[in-house]
């Protein structure tokens, strides 16, 4: 599924039209977003929880030149870690 896709099973099931569904997709998307810029985590009860890490920092290997060292600088990624009730549906055939 992709968010085309997302957009067009949300717009069913609530009855509404795709550009209402699509605007409530992007601002969902966007809090999120907005919330783990800050450092917050977002918890979604039974869903699952998204926050942003940072990735140390390290020594790596130019893969053109496999004798030179490089380093990689520390990083901020996002994660996401599934809830219980998410876990359990995927989980059933």
């Amino acid at each position: 599924m992709n968010k085309a896709s997302l957009i067009e099973a949300l717009a069913e099931r609530t009855g509404t039209v795709r550009g209402e569904a699509e605007k409530m997709v992007n601002t969902l998307f966007e809090i999120i977003t907005d919330s783990m810029k800050k450092g917050e985590e977002v918890t979604i009860t039974g869903f699952g929880s998204f926050s942003a890490h940072d990735r140390k920092g390290r020594v790596g290997v130019n893969p053109r030149n496999l004798a030179e060292k490089i380093n990689i600088p520390t990083v901020r990624v996002p994660k996401f870690k599934a809830g219980i009730a998410l876990k359990k549906a995927v989980r059933q055939p």
